[in-house]
């Protein structure tokens, strides 16, 4: 049985993010099994994916979420994604979070089933995490892999 484009391209997305899993977090590390922070690990992900780096982001400080201006995370999302409905959202969309009311999103993840995610945070390595209710309602954007 042969795969439309379109599932291929999401079974790849899927694939390549287990793969991060069990990646230590460091930030602004981007190496799977070495070290990455959320954006990293959709960054390695769109490397292997699409076989090209999708930009180097400038270097960022912990709270630059807390002191940007506008939208950095979900303007780069952009230039490189597809932006989609959240009501749309399916396994290999990458999940953008802004994760305080009133400040720039800054946490990332990639949807690898309906109920989970894949995304690496501070004091863990990169897992496996349920998408629960309170991830949903932080969602602030969802983009889906170009095909």
């Amino acid at each position: 049985m042969q795969l439309e484009p379109g599932k291929y391209r999401a079974a790849s997305v899927i694939a390549a993010a287990r793969t991060w899993i069990g990646t230590p977090y460091h930030h602004q590390a981007s190496m799977k099994g070495v070290g990455a922070d959320c954006l990293g690990l959709v960054r390695g992900v769109y490397r292997e994916v699409m076989d090209c780096e999708p930009e180097i982001p400038p270097p960022y400080t912990r709270d630059w979420g807390e002191v940007a201006s506008g939208e950095p995370l979900l303007s780069a999302a952009a230039r490189h994604l597809t932006p989609i409905a959240a009501a749309h959202i399916a396994p290999a969309d990458v999940l953008v979070f802004r994760l305080r009311s009133g400040m720039a999103a800054k946490h990332c993840a990639i949807l690898v089933t309906p109920q989970t995610m894949v995304h690496a945070m501070e004091g863990t390595s990169a897992s496996e995490v349920v998408f629960c209710s309170w991830w949903r309602r932080h969602l602030a954007g969802a983009f889906r892999f170009p095909e």
